[in-house]
């Protein structure tokens, strides 16, 4: 059963790191260049972004548990116990805080696109902080798939 935990975790951490950097630098501004529709592409675009959170959400469960007690309640002095714990924040700051904030800017500037309202700037703002928090995940993402291995022993 350890093995099979052992291949879960790995497993985890590519899913994540991978789908982190396959949607918000290949998937989403192939769509943001692609789509004449630019309301489509965000719509789209905010849909895989979704997954990807939800998916960063359940793995961070798993690899917070599963190094807790791998290092027998040594967790909080491992690296990796605390990268997984910093990018559980950034995702959940992002998707239960910036978008939440996203949306309801969207929606008071109905019924004109956003970035045709008086909201522009404000959405710009925070879409900004939005695509920092990411780069920072996505950035910490890389050093976990380096670091995994410190997770097993």
């Amino acid at each position: 059963m350890s093995r099979l935990a052992e291949y879960v975790y790995s497993t985890l951490i590519t899913l994540w790191v991978g789908a982190l950097w396959a949607i918000g630098y290949l998937a989403a501004p192939t769509l943001f260049r692609l789509l004449d529709d630019r309301m489509l592409a965000g719509r789209l675009a905010g849909e895989m972004f979704t997954y990807v959170a939800w998916l960063g959400i359940a793995s961070a469960c798993y690899l917070l548990v599963f190094v807790a007690l791998r290092k027998n309640g040594a967790a909080f002095k491992n690296g990796v116990f605390w990268l997984v714990f910093l990018m559980l924040l950034l995702t959940l700051a992002g998707y239960f805080g910036i978008q939440p904030i996203l949306a309801q800017l969207k929606a008071d500037s109905f019924p004109r696109e956003v970035m045709e309202s008086a909201l522009r700037s404000r959405f710009m703002a925070w879409h900004g902080v939005s695509s920092v928090v990411y780069l920072v995940e996505s950035l910490l993402g890389l050093l976990l798939v380096v670091w995994q291995g410190k997770g097993l022993r």
